[in-house]
C-alpha cells in the first residue's frame, strides 16, 4: 500500500517507504500492547498480532520490498537473546543450584521433542528433515510469561526457585537441540544428491563447535575493550562487537546462535560483570518489537490450509493443531519424570509442567532461521506453524503458569499459607490471635518493596552509563574550555 502511493504521489524514493514502515511498526506495535496489557497477554502477542495486521495479507500497509530487505533483523535479535542467555550460565550458580535443575530441564524439553518428532515422522509421516526442525523448536520455552505471572503473584518457594531455575536454562537447550537439528536437516534436504556419509552430518556440529570456541574468544576480547574504555561507551563497544561476530558468522553462513550464548557465559564468568546484560536488556527491547512484528508480517493465515511437499498431504492447520497439543503433553510428561528422577516434592513434580507451556521469542527466531537455512517451502511451513501455535500458547501460558503456582500453594491469599507465625512464645505461653496477627503483618511488611527509585534494574544501569557519559562529555569540555584560555 505505502509503495503504491509513492508511486502514484511520484515521490522521492524507497528512503520514504523504509522510514515510514519503520514509524509504523513502532508505533503501532507499542499501541497494541496497550490493548494486550489489559487482556494480561504478553507484548510478545501484541508484536506478532500487529504485523499480521498491518501486512501483506491483510491491511497491505508495508511494502513487500521492506520485508524482504530486513531479514537481518532475524540475527540481529537472536544475538541480544542468546547473549542475555548466557549470563544465567554463572558457574558459582549453577555450583550451588546443583544438577537438580539441569536433569528437569533436559527432561522436559527432550521429552517434548521426541513426542513431537514420533507425532510428526512416525505418525503424520513427515518428511525426515521437516520433523527434526519442527521437534527441536518445541523444545524452547518462553520465560517472560511464566516471570511476569510470578511477579504478579508474588509467588515463592521451592516450586518458584525450580521454575526459574528450569526457564533460565530451556532455552539453552532449545538453542543446541536446534543446531544440531538444522545440521542434520541440511544433509538431509542437500547432502542426499551427493550422497550422505557420516561427514555429511559431523561437520556441521564441528563447525558450531568452532563457533563456540570463537565466541569466547569475542568475550576475552569484549572484556580486555571494555577494561580499556569508561563505561559512557560500554554500550557502543558491546554492540559493536555482537555485530561484527554476527557479520563474520554471516560469511561463514553459520548460526550465530551458539557463538553469542557462548560469548555471554564466558564474558559473565570471566568479569562477572552482570551491568552490561542489564544495559543491553534496556537497549534491545525495539529490536525486539521489529523484529516481532516481522514475524508477523511474514504470516500467511491462507498458508494453514496448504499442504505443501514435505507436509506429506498433511494441511499446516492440522500439523500446527497436533504440534500445539504435543508438545504441551511431551512438555508435561518430561517435567514430571525430571523432578521424579531429581527427587522433587509432589507439588513442583505435578505442576511444573503447567507453567512450561509458552513458546514465542527464541523458537520465533529460530523459525525464522529455518527459512534462510531450508529455502522458503520447507522453512516457511515450519515458521508458519510456529507463529500460529506460538499466539496460542501465548494467550493460554500465563493463565497456566498462574493455575500451577495456585495449585503448587507457591501463592495464597490466606495469611496462614503466606506466614509461618509460632502459635506460642519462646517461654511456651500460647498466644493471643492479636500477637499471631501483628507478627503476620510484621512478616508481610518486611516483604514488601522499598519505596525507592520506581526504574528497573535494566533502567537504572542505562541511564547511569548515560549520566557518566554526559559528566565525561562535560568535563572534556570544559577542559578544551581552559586550554583555550
Amino acid at each position: 500500500m505505502l509503495q503504491q502511493l509513492y508511486i502514484h504521489s511520484n515521490g522521492p524514493s524507497d528512503v520514504a517507504a523504509i522510514i515510514i514502515s519503520i514509524a509504523l511498526m513502532l508505533f503501532l506495535g507499542f499501541s497494541m500492547t496497550r490493548i494486550t496489557k489489559r487482556l494480561k497477554l504478553p507484548n510478545v502477542t501484541a508484536y506478532i498480532v500487529t504485523g499480521i495486521l498491518i501486512g501483506p495479507y491483510c491491511l497491505d500497509l508495508i511494502p513487500a520490498d521492506f520485508i524482504a530487505g530486513t531479514d537481518f533483523l532475524a540475527d540481529i535479535a537472536l544475538a541480544f537473546i542468546a547473549f542475555s542467555v548466557g549470563e544465567f550460565f554463572k558457574l558459582s550458580v549453577l555450583k550451588q543450584n546443583g544438577m537438580k535443575a539441569v536433569v528437569i530441564t533436559v527432561m522436559e524439553a527432550v521429552m517434548a521433542s521426541v513426542a513431537v518428532f514420533i507425532l510428526t515422522y512416525f505418525i503424520l509421516r513427515l518428511d525426515m528433515a521437516f520433523s527434526i526442525v519442527l521437534s527441536a523448536l518445541a523444545s524452547a520455552t518462553a520465560p517472560a510469561s511464566t516471570i511476569m505471572t510470578i511477579r504478579q503473584t508474588h509467588a515463592r518457594g521451592d516450586f518458584v526457585d525450580t521454575l526459574l531455575q528450569v526457564v533460565a536454562m530451556d532455552d539453552v537447550v532449545g538453542l543446541v537441540a536446534y543446531s544440531i537439528a538444522i545440521s542434520l536437516a541440511v544433509s538431509s534436504l542437500f547432502g542426499a544428491a551427493q550422497g550422505s556419509s557420516v561427514s555429511t552430518i559431523l561437520s556441521p556440529i564441528l563447525v558450531n563447535l568452532a563457533v563456540m570456541l570463537l565466541g569466547g574468544s569475542f568475550a576475552v576480547l569484549l572484556k580486555f575493550l571494555m577494561a580499556r574504555r569508561s563505561t559512557d561507551n560500554r554500550l557502543i563497544v558491546s554492540v559493536s562487537v555482537m555485530f561484527l561476530f554476527c557479520g563474520i558468522c554471516a560469511l561463514s553462513d553459520v548460526s550465530p546462535l551458539l557463538g553469542c550464548m557462548a560469548m555471554g557465559m564466558a564474558y559473565i564468568n570471566i568479569t562477572n560483570d552482570d551491568k552490561l546484560f542489564k544495559q543491553l536488556n534496556y537497549f534491545s527491547p525495539p529490536i525486539l518489537l521489529l523484529f516481532f512484528v516481522r514475524s508477523g508480517l511474514s504470516f500467511n493465515l491462507s498458508a494453514l490450509m496448504d499442504t505443501g511437499a514435505m507436509a506429506g498431504g498433511v494441511s499446516l492447520l492440522t500439523i500446527g493443531i497436533l504440534y500445539f497439543l504435543t508438545r504441551i503433553a511431551g512438555k508435561y510428561a518430561g517435567a514430571y519424570l525430571g523432578c521424579l528422577l531429581a527427587g522433587k516434592g509432589e507439588d513442583v513434580r505435578n505442576y511444573l509442567g503447567l507453567a512450561l507451556i509458552p513458546q514465542a521469542g527464541v523458537a520465533i527466531g529460530l523459525a525464522a532461521l529455518c527459512v534462510r537455512s531450508l529455502g522458503s517451502e520447507v522453512g516457511g511451513s515450519l515458521q508458519t506453524i510456529i507463529l500460529a501455535s506460538s499466539v496460542l500458547y501465548e494467550l493460554i501460558g500465563p493463565g497456566c503458569a498462574k493455575l500451577a503456582l495456585y495449585l503448587s500453594h507457591s501463592y495464597s491469599n490466606d495469611l496462614d499459607m503466606i506466614t509461618e507465625v509460632s502459635p506460642v512464645t519462646e517461654s511456651g505461653t500460647p498466644k493471643t490471635p492479636v500477637e499471631i496477627l501483628i507478627e503476620r503483618l510484621q512478616q508481610i511488611q518486611k516483604e514488601l518493596p522499598s519505596h525507592g527509585p520506581r526504574e528497573s534494574e535494566e533502567e537504572l544501569a542505562f541511564l547511569q552509563a548515560a549520566e557518566e557519559q554526559y559528566q565525561a562529555a562535560d568535563v572534556f569540555s570544559h577542559g578544551r574550555f581552559l586550554n583555550q584560555r
